[in-house]
């Protein structure tokens, strides 16, 4: 499917506000409320929506620590962590990469004492190193048409 520009500006407002209207969304970009319809439902249809989201405030969640831990798996613990991940409600992103850590995780945390614990749970899996996250500089950014202008 190729996304044009109308696509673009549609994305773009449902990055914004997934709730918007389907008229909304066909006043601000000249489409009928049918046509935005239309070619959302193909975007979800081959994936390039992959699903909508509700955004929730750590902090106003009862987590007053967010960090990031990067982890480098003992010989043989990256499959048995992978398999356990799911299971730390603590994690909200979890991702394999490469370099020397396999793994990066974002987390959150209700207090210090809460943070110790889970690293406690972590280390048998490896060497783990953690960052807290004073703010967020740019978070859940909207992917953008990669045209240069």
């Amino acid at each position: 499917m190729k996304i044009d520009d109308l696509n673009w500006q549609i994305l773009a407002c449902l990055q914004e506000n997934a709730r918007e209207t389907f008229a909304n969304i066909g006043r601000k970009i000249g489409l009928t409320p049918p046509a935005v319809a239309e070619r959302v439902k193909k975007m979800e249809d081959v994936g390039v929506i992959e699903g909508y989201e509700t955004k929730v405030s750590y902090a106003l969640a009862g987590h007053q620590l967010k960090a990031i831990i990067m982890l480098r798996a003992f010989v043989g613990k990256l499959k048995p962590f992978l398999n356990q991940v799911d299971n730390f409600q603590e994690v909200v992103n979890c991702y394999r990469i490469t370099g020397n850590e396999n793994i990066i995780m974002e987390v959150v945390l209700k207090d210090q004492a809460h943070l110790e614990k889970f690293i406690d749970q972590l280390i048998v899996y490896g060497e783990c190193r953690t960052h807290i996250v004073l703010s967020d500089v740019i978070s859940n950014a909207p992917i953008k048409n990669g045209k240069v202008y």
